[in-house]
Parts: structure tokens; sequence; C-alpha cells
């Protein structure tokens, strides 16, 4: 089963974590992928254009670089780039995360013996040593229930996903435009669509979460506000009924 995958990068981004990453996605898994798309979302910094051109060495016609002229946002970066993958199946992953070795190999057997459109894993959460795992993301196994988490919070931790290419097209893709929870979109678009999801039960993806970033990104009021327009763009979509609305705000 072959599968490309999905990456964006931008100037703000580490470039040793993201060496370190490329190497968790294709030096250290017992399956490599057939196609790494890695997305340029505007101009990047001379230490990541370093990694990229020794990747690009490496890796030859695999690495297929796509250089955006400006800075336009995840969303804009993962529409681009899901559009020029060559496969069916497209695995995800964050530039600055760590795909345990065995991590496509288990997605694959995923899809290769369950009728399913996405299937995605928990992470473990580090802050500087990938090795010391302080907390884990636990997300739901079977559809049903990730249907019902999904009601409150995102339901697949997306940089562990692998997904079916037509499925996310079905669905309408990426938005260009939202610039924030662009991944927890695009899940509710494609369960509104009809698509079938599924969480392997374990981790299989170590998520960086050092110098605060776990409580920028989860707590505080300016969180809280995105939260909820975010929630409020849900019930506008339909996915969240008055009440659901209320009670997630």
């Amino acid at each position: 089963m072959k599968f490309s995958l999905l990456i964006s990068i931008y100037h703000k981004e580490n470039a040793q974590h993201f060496d370190k990453a490329m190497r968790s996605v294709w030096s250290e898994q017992t399956i490599k992928p057939n196609e790494i798309v890695l997305v340029e979302d505007g101009p990047l910094t001379s230490e990541i254009y370093q990694i990229i051109d020794k990747w690009r060495n490496e890796l030859g016609d695999i690495l297929n670089v796509i250089s955006l002229e400006k800075n336009a946002g995840l969303g804009n970066a993962l529409n681009v780039g899901l559009s020029e993958c060559s496969y069916e199946l497209i695995a995800r992953m964050d530039t600055d995360d760590i795909s345990l070795p065995n991590r496509f190999e288990r997605q694959l057997k995923i899809f290769k013996n369950k009728n399913i459109d996405i299937c995605g894993t928990w992470v473990g959460e580090f802050n500087d040593d990938e090795t010391q795992i302080v907390s884990h993301r636990r997300v739901p196994e079977k559809h049903n229930k990730i249907i019902k988490f999904a009601k409150s919070r995102s339901p697949v931790n997306a940089p562990t996903t692998m997904y079916k290419k037509t499925s996310v097209l079905n669905a309408g893709n990426y938005s260009k435009y939202v610039r924030i929870s662009q991944d927890y979109n695009l899940w509710v678009k494609m369960i509104l669509s009809g698509a079938i999801f599924y969480n392997i039960q374990e981790p299989l993806v170590n998520m960086r979460i050092g110098n605060g970033q776990l409580e920028n990104r989860r707590g505080g009021l300016r969180n809280a506000m995105i939260e909820a327009a975010v929630q409020k763009k849900f019930y506008k979509m339909g996915f969240l009924n008055l009440y659901e609305l209320f009670r997630n705000i």
C-alpha cells in the first residue's frame, strides 16, 4: 500500500527539531513513505533551508518541495500540499514531533483490515527529551465514540493521522481561510460527509510541548475566545445543536 507523507513548514520552526522529525518518518521507520510532500509556507530561515537541502540530497525524487510565495497559514499550506500528493493514502506529520518506528506499519495494517477513511493514534507529550513522556492525549477508538467526543473537542490527534485523499477532498479539503483549528475543522467536515474514523489505542507519535507550549495552547482568555469562535462555526455548520454550543462555550 503506497502512501504520501504531507508536512508543512514555516519560518518559526526549529531547524534541528525538523531534522529530527524527518529522521523519525524516514530513517527510523519500518515502512517508509513512497513520497514526502513538504510545503514551504512562505520564506524560511537559512538554517531550515540547509536542512531541506540535506534531505533533498538524501531522498531525491521522493521529496517533493512546494514553495509558497508568502505565509498564508497552515490550512492553506495543507490544502495546496494535499492536492499535490500522488497516492490515495496520505499520512500527516508536524515538523517538531517524533513518529515512533512502527507508526506507518501499524496504520497501513489498519487500512488493510478495516473499512475506514481516517486513522489516528494517541500521542505522548514531552518537554525537550522525547524519551521522557510527561502525559498522553488519549482519544476514543471506534467511530461512534469518536463522533460523540468530537462534539466537545478534537477527536483525532492531527500529527498522527493517515487518511484517504478522496475522503478529504469529498469533505472539501482543508479550508484555505481557517487559520485556527484547521484540523478540527476538517474532521467535522469529514464527519458531516460520512467519513469513518478510527484511532489506534496507543501512542505512535510523541509531541513536543516544551517551553510552556502546553499552557499556551490550552489555557488563557485568548484561547477561550478562539475556542468559542470555533464552536460557533460548528453550530453554523450544523454539527452542534444549540444546547451543545452553549455547553461547550
